[in-house]
């Protein structure tokens, strides 16, 4: 095993920088495991010590939260084993671990009571825990029923004048519309078992279309064995590119009493970075567009279109909502924690917002602001 100790690279992070807020008591920052895996880095990096230190790194920062699921490779061997290495700095007591179940491959989704519970059983192995905070259902709106009038563009208007072509009327919450809603139903009950015999403490929901997110947190709750669902993750709807996670959080904790939710991807699965999205990402042409011109006119203020897209989401996030941010480098720990210290200083934020702005109004242009692609089929 590697050596753990960081002495010329880890500067004394002092205090707690992360406060523990929110009804789980997450910290504002969680540790993103999907960054490691084949998707976004290659063998060579995930077989170094490199998510070792990375981990070392966020857990010293205050990072006390890790996100991680059994689709993203070998993510949670790779963390299971970093947290074990580091016991003795940090106890399990010290950490929370979230992890998924349900989607296993690109078009692999198995949400059978069988397959769910025997998919938490090798989480628990490979994470080295005898418990999970959170267990999610894995991006469920390719299980659950499809209830909605177009699959891309803005969907506001599920929250209003369109209810009922997107499954969201008063009155039809307990409303099975299919298979696949059934199936959400059996998952969430069998993970209902192994939160009752205490290996999970939370069930949540993860998935992108947050009209889906609403409708199957409304199914959960009206249907047996009638419990509200504890958290939801949405992610890439709380951007420089969309804010539309802010329209739906009031129906999703009053009207489907949601525990806790949690905000993932400030840069849209690579989208907002200087360097572009990978090639499988579902940005239409133009979207992709406008996030050339959005980096261009951050580079020339003398900012990463990354940076501003992280401080963004701090800012509009917090300990009641916090952002689940991928890191595989310690690197990336770092610059994400300079970012939150500059957007926690007082008398520096006027020109970080209007930056965001003109990068909003680039995508407002294009016609792009707080537009939704479709999930792939």
């Amino acid at each position: 095993m590697a050596s753990t100790n960081l002495p010329n690279e880890l500067p004394t992070p002092g205090p707690l920088v992360f406060r523990l807020d929110g009804p789980l008591s997450l910290p504002r920052i969680v540790f993103g495991g999907g960054a490691l895996s084949h998707q976004y880095n290659s063998e060579a990096l995930l077989s170094s010590d490199t998510p070792l230190r990375t981990v070392q790194l966020a857990l010293r920062y205050g990072i006390t939260a890790f996100d991680t699921s059994a689709y993203y490779g070998p993510s949670e061997i790779l963390l299971g084993n970093a947290l074990e290495a580091l016991k003795d700095e940090f106890p399990r007591s010290s950490y929370q671990l979230m992890t998924k179940c349900g989607r296993y491959g690109m078009a692999e989704f198995d949400y059978t009571p069988t397959r769910i519970r025997a998919s938490v059983k090798r989480s628990l192995e490979r994470l080295h825990t005898e418990y999970l905070d959170v267990v999610h259902l894995h991006d469920v709106e390719f299980v659950g029923t499809e209830v909605a009038p177009r699959r891309t563009g803005i969907h506001a208007s599920a929250l209003l004048e369109e209810k009922a072509g997107y499954g969201l009327l008063e009155g039809e919450e307990a409303t099975v519309r299919g298979e696949g809603d059934q199936r959400i139903l059996d998952a969430f009950a069998e993970l209902q078992k192994m939160k009752d015999e205490g290996l999970i403490k939370h069930i949540g929901i993860t998935g992108y279309p947050l009209y889906t997110l609403l409708r199957l947190s409304l199914l959960i709750l009206h249907n047996p064995p009638f419990k509200s669902v504890d958290v939801i993750l949405s992610y890439s709807n709380l951007s420089l590119q969309s804010s539309a996670f802010l329209q739906f959080v009031p129906s999703l904790l009053e009207r489907a009493h949601v525990g806790q939710l949690v905000a993932a991807s400030p840069f849209s699965m690579g989208l907002l970075t200087s360097a572009g999205p990978p090639s499988w990402h579902p940005a239409s042409p133009e979207l992709l567009a406008a996030t050339v011109r959005a980096a261009e006119e951050s580079a020339s203020k003398g900012r990463s279109l990354a940076d501003l897209a992280t401080g963004y989401c701090i800012r509009h996030t917090g300990g009641a909502i916090p952002l689940v941010v991928g890191f595989s480098r310690p690197e990336e720990v770092h610059e994400c924690v300079r970012v939150w210290r500059e957007i926690e200083k007082v008398g520096d934020e006027d020109v970080r917002i209007a930056q965001e702005e003109a990068v909003k109004a680039i995508f407002k242009e294009a016609g792009v602001l707080d537009w939704a692609w479709a999930s792939p089929p």
